[in-house]
């Protein structure tokens, strides 16, 4: 069974190399790109699998966050440090 993958991100300066963030979400199965930077992919890998093939291709300073909503489940990498902090109070509650 497929997990039903949300993923977002922003990208900073110096890189913002949206073709290849793009690349990178399409490669982890079938999506739809929902907004500008917000995508649904539904895929084999979980969200820290994913997670770490995106945020492979992004910059140190970019942020990016991967929600399994089948798995109710997120991983997230560079958030604000409150926000991070929030979602891991709040999660599973």
């Amino acid at each position: 069974m497929a997990n039903n993958l949300f993923i977002s991100y922003d990208l900073h300066s110096p890189g913002q190399d949206y073709d290849k963030v793009a690349d990178a979400i399409k490669s982890l199965g079938a999506w739809a790109k929902v907004q500008y930077s917000l995508w649904y992919v539904s895929s084999s890998l979980s969200a820290t699998e994913a997670g770490k093939r995106v945020w492979a291709v992004m910059d140190n300073n970019d942020s990016l966050i991967v929600i399994d909503a089948t798995n109710n489940f997120a991983s997230w990498y560079n958030l604000d440090q409150k926000v991070s902090d929030f979602l891991k109070d709040y999660w599973h509650k």
